[in-house]
């Protein structure tokens, strides 16, 4: 076994950017109260032409760029995404040949919004067991194609984006210090997509049923996240022996800003700074914890050696935890 960590990171943002300006009409309310009820003040709109596959290609090609780390030389390509180009091949597949990671096992994790720290599980005990491997770890999500325009309750929170991790060996105590994966699946009915499936395969009648698209019931999910994230947060810490006032970092995916207070307050993060990059991006679904923790990094905000909380919540229902010690980037 071998210390694995995030050796860099990166992130793609698609350039349109939707104000709360824009959709309020549509639901007669006020830019305002958006902004008041989510802390959302924009989302980013894939463009026509673009699929999840392209928005992980340029988060990967960012990460890899970050320390001139050749594509080639990847052993593992994992995607985190629900909303992949299509049901075959694999958006990973995609994202081999639009990166010319020759050599690299792919495959893809769906897991909704916890997607990020899943992948970063599964990629740790991969790298962690085969010295000198280096995995790719993408989250990507286009959610303005699965969203229904008349439902305010997706449509002010949604929107595209992907980041990307690079993990591979580093050295002692930097790395990846814990992880915790939880299903709840007898509450899988909270954000489902219902049509498209083998169960309900697209036909005239999901069309016109509108089954495509992403329901949430939303006060049910905020519930779900305030009963099960403080809990497997502190699971973490008490399984890696830190104590929450350690942490410098809480990166939680981006659900709902008012939520995320409620959860860095109950889980007693008081002395930790609470990344969020919802104000601009809005929920970016699987993408939105990598593309916070890219921008921290970029920020200068993560110094070397901080400890940093991942929290990921959402569709399947999931918890995906992941507890780290930063380790400044080495350019290439």
């Amino acid at each position: 076994m071998v210390a694995t960590g995030i050796l860099a990171t990166g992130s793609y943002v698609p350039a349109r950017s939707v104000t709360n300006a824009e959709l309020a009409p549509r639901f007669g309310v006020t830019g305002e109260w958006i902004e008041r009820k989510t802390k959302i003040r924009a989302r980013r709109y894939a463009a026509p032409e673009e699929a999840t596959s392209d928005l992980a290609v340029h988060a990967a090609r960012a990460t890899l760029d970050r320390i001139g780390f050749p594509a080639e030389k990847l052993d593992f390509l994992i995607v985190a995404t629900s909303t992949g180009d299509a049901p075959l091949p694999p958006t990973s597949s995609l994202v081999q040949v639009g990166i010319g990671a020759r050599r690299a096992a792919c495959f893809d994790i769906n897991i909704a919004c916890s997607g990020f720290a899943y992948a970063l599980a599964v990629a740790n005990g991969l790298v962690a067991t085969r010295p000198g491997a280096h995995a790719l770890v993408i989250a990507a999500d286009l959610w303005s194609r699965f969203i229904d325009p008349a439902d305010r309750s997706t449509t002010v929170l949604l929107g595209d984006g992907a980041g990307a991790a690079l993990v591979g060996p580093v050295a002692e105590p930097y790395g990846i210090l814990g992880t915790d994966l939880v299903g709840y699946g007898e509450q899988s009915s909270l954000l489902v997509v219902e049509a498209g499936g083998s169960r309900r395969p697209a036909s005239h009648e999901t069309v016109d049923e509108i089954g495509h698209v992403l329901r949430m019931r939303g006060r049910e999910v905020t519930e779900f996240a305030l009963g099960t994230v403080p809990q497997a947060v502190k699971e973490l810490l008490l399984r890696t022996g830190v104590h929450h006032d350690d942490v410098a970092h809480f990166v939680p995916h981006q659900a709902n800003g008012v939520l995320l207070g409620k959860l860095a307050e109950q889980i007693g993060f008081e002395r930790a700074s609470t990344h969020l990059t919802l104000e601009e991006y809005g929920n970016s679904g699987a993408a939105s914890m990598a593309v916070t923790l890219d921008h921290a990094a970029r920020s200068g905000a993560l110094k070397d050696g901080d400890l940093v909380l991942l929290a990921g919540f959402g569709g399947g229902m999931a918890v995906g935890t992941c507890l780290l010690r930063w380790k400044a980037e080495e350019p290439g």
